[in-house]
């Protein structure tokens, strides 16, 4: 059994934002794999499909970016996952708008989501994929604090390239999903 965990901010006036990078790519992968629609139980919203080694869940924690650990550490004691079947996919600020970086472990960085999953979780010993939305735009770090920019929207000419890398994110997702 795998678990990927889209990490993300509940609630419709984040839906579009920077931050929320996880659940969209999430939602896209629900989507392409004719995932069942998401229910909410506990803290996250899930979807899954398979059975045995072979189930994928995919889950949207629904406490806040800065307490996603709490949701995740309750759904990986519940299904009894160990860390390494669980794939976080969120934001990086810190890597230019459609880049695309996947990781077996490492650290939080700067994403306070993450530092969440760490502290709960105990280890950094899990995969990760990390979409870039740093941009030279006039939503760009430079102009906002990094606060309102990461809460802020996709401007109209950065979605083609967000769509790639949402594309290229469950490529690269199935990739590692295969290989198990």
């Amino acid at each position: 059994m795998k678990i990927i965990c889209g990490l993300g901010n509940p609630g419709r006036s984040y839906a579009r934002s920077r931050h929320n990078v996880g659940f969209m790519l999430v939602d896209a992968f629900a989507k392409k794999h004719d995932f069942p629609k998401f229910e909410e139980k506990g803290k996250a919203l899930f979807s899954a499909k398979g059975s045995g080694e072979g189930k994928i869940i995919l889950m949207k924690p629904q406490t806040f970016m800065n307490l996603s650990g709490e949701a995740v550490q309750e759904v990986l004691n519940f299904y009894k996952v160990e860390p390494k079947d669980f794939y976080a996919v969120y934001d990086d600020v810190d890597l230019p708008l459609g880049t695309l970086r996947f990781r077996e472990k490492g650290s939080a960085g700067t994403h306070n989501g993450m530092k969440s999953v760490i502290q709960y979780l105990a280890t950094m010993e899990f995969p990760r994929l990390r979409l870039g939305i740093e941009s030279r735009g006039e939503t760009a770090p430079q102009q906002l604090d990094l606060h309102d920019f990461v809460l802020a929207p996709f401007l109209e000419d950065e979605l083609p390239i967000l769509q790639k890398a949402i594309e290229e994110g469950i490529e690269i997702l199935e990739k590692s999903l295969a290989s198990e």
